[in-house]
């Protein structure tokens, strides 16, 4: 397909993000390529390793393709949501749990959908132009694609910051956050992945990476812990407000774009998914959330205010200052039968 290149390269299954005038947002029929090609592999013994990388230098990935998500949620049909969620996470949980290397070269924008392809494997790349991020509660959905689970693995609390402040990262921040493993110059990627396809030797990328100093956020830890270590929304806003420093007024504007139910179910799912270390419990927490978000959520209006009006302004289900607990609990409990199985539809002969 036109929009994603698979193919075996020497030693490796090459991976690339060709759909450049989208900032190559995933689709559903991307996710299902990545897939298929991820089955294909893992018991072919000719190839050593993945590498996963992307056309244009404006993104890797800058997040999942939203439009017809959102067409169909606002004609009432919510199943086609939902499947495309089931089957991305599926799809992110066997990147997660691949048994051989997956190398990913993230340059420019790596968003949303594209962490859960760029930020799941054993070797993470970034470079000069990165910017990492989980913006989803922006648009009134929870960080998703087992993006909880890299949050809830951060440093102190970063993870509950980044969720819910939808804060960008640069290549050290995205290292110190746990996005990223390596640090290597832009201009040295072709000849590297070149390298890498020849031999399928993947210490040649710990060769080639270097150090860098700590970013603008790692800087601002100590703050971070003192006000994002409160069990609920409620706590840490508290705490902001009772604070006058720059770092509080910046954040609180940051938290205030945001749909506040999303941003209470991001901190509870990032509470529960710490200290277990199984992406299946954290794709399968979120997708009570993702379930649930074009009919009780704020989705559709985030998508509407966000992407297809532009005028920014969205009207939230709830204030921040009035975000009733049971609403949060609500979004976030077990679904019965329509839990997530992790199970792929075999198609019809």
């Amino acid at each position: 397909m036109s929009d994603i290149h698979i193919r075996i390269a020497g030693h490796t299954g090459r991976i690339t993000f060709t759909r450049t005038k989208a900032l190559n947002a995933l689709s559903y029929d991307m996710c299902i390529a990545i897939e298929n090609a991820l089955d294909a592999w893992r018991e072919n013994d000719a190839i050593k390793m993945i590498v996963i990388d992307a056309e244009g230098d404006k993104a890797f990935c800058a997040g999942g393709d939203i439009a017809e998500l959102y067409k169909t949620g606002m004609n009432g049909d919510y199943a086609y949501g939902r499947k495309f969620w089931a089957d991305e996470y599926r799809m992110n949980a066997k990147l997660f749990e691949f048994p051989k290397p997956v190398a990913s070269f993230m340059q420019g924008f790596t968003m949303g959908g594209g962490v859960g392809v760029g930020c799941h494997g054993s070797h993470r790349v970034v470079g000069d132009s990165s910017q990492i991020a989980m913006p989803e509660v922006g648009i009134g959905l929870v960080p998703d694609v087992g993006g909880s689970l890299i949050l809830a693995q951060a440093p102190g609390r970063l993870g509950e910051y980044l969720g819910l402040t939808a804060a960008r990262l640069a290549a050290a921040d995205a290292l110190h956050a746990g996005f990223a493993d390596y640090y290597i110059p832009e201009e040295k990627w072709p000849a590297l992945i070149v390298q890498l396809e020849e031999t399928g030797d993947w210490s040649l990328i710990d060769a080639a990476a270097q150090d860098l100093a700590p970013g603008a956020i790692a800087q601002q830890t100590a703050q971070i812990s003192t006000h994002f270590g409160g069990e609920r929304l409620s706590d840490i806003l508290t705490s902001l407000q009772n604070d006058d420093s720059a770092f509080s007024q910046d954040t609180l504007k940051k938290l205030t774009r945001n749909s506040p139910i999303a941003m209470g179910a991001a901190l509870e799912l990032i509470h529960r998914v710490r200290g277990t270390p199984e992406i299946r419990f954290a794709l399968d927490q979120e997708y009570r959330f993702t379930f649930r978000a074009m009919e009780h959520g704020d989705f559709l209006e985030g998508i509407r205010a966000q992407i297809i009006d532009k005028d920014r302004n969205p009207h939230w289900k709830h204030t921040l200052d009035a975000l009733p607990p049971m609403a949060v609990t609500n979004m976030v409990l077990p679904l019965g039968a329509d839990r997530l199985t992790f199970e792929k539809e075999e198609p019809t002969p």
